[in-house]
């Protein structure tokens, strides 16, 4: 979800892990030379999220990394799939205050540009958080947590899957 740390989190575990940080969102718009919300204007959701697969792919047949992803990425069952067949889903489990008190001041999330924004905010939550269960790891996100004590519990949830981190020799 919006406001969860898909990119801070992510940025500061690639860091940690010596490998890549790659954003969808990013690469998406700079292969369109485009914003998400033009490409959305211009052609539509569903070739949107077209693209955003073929690119989540694409990433996917890459190094190992870390890779961010929209938080509308996960809700297609092909992303999903090509995630967990690929690599290792990690859902960043914040509750909707938390995520409210995050993005409430931010006029960054095109989304949220309605007339009631805590209520579409709610809305994807209580449309997202069923399938965000499905990812293979769920790590949960407090108010108090830093990024980097976040980064720290990602790390321990994926250390719990020796097919993921594999100890350098």
């Amino acid at each position: 979800m919006m406001g969860a740390g898909k990119t801070a989190v992510g940025k500061a575990l690639a860091l940690r892990l010596g490998v890549p940080f790659l954003d969808s969102d990013a690469e998406i718009e700079e292969a369109a030379n485009m914003t998400i919300a033009e490409i959305f204007q211009r052609d539509g959701e569903a070739f949107f999220r077209d693209r955003e697969t073929e690119v989540i792919d694409r990433l996917l047949e890459g190094e190992h990394g870390v890779l961010s992803t929209g938080g509308g990425a996960f809700m297609a069952e092909r992303n999903r799939d090509l995630i967990s067949r690929k690599g290792i889903s990690v859902w960043l489990k914040a509750d909707l205050k938390l995520l409210w008190n995050r993005v409430k001041h931010k006029d960054t999330r095109p989304l949220l540009r309605t007339a009631h924004p805590y209520e579409t905010l709610r809305s994807l939550y209580e449309a997202r958080v069923p399938v965000y269960a499905e990812a293979d790891l769920a790590v949960e996100a407090h108010q108090s947590y830093s990024i980097e004590m976040m980064t720290d519990k990602v790390v321990n949830a994926l250390a719990a899957r020796p097919d993921v981190l594999e100890a350098e020799e």
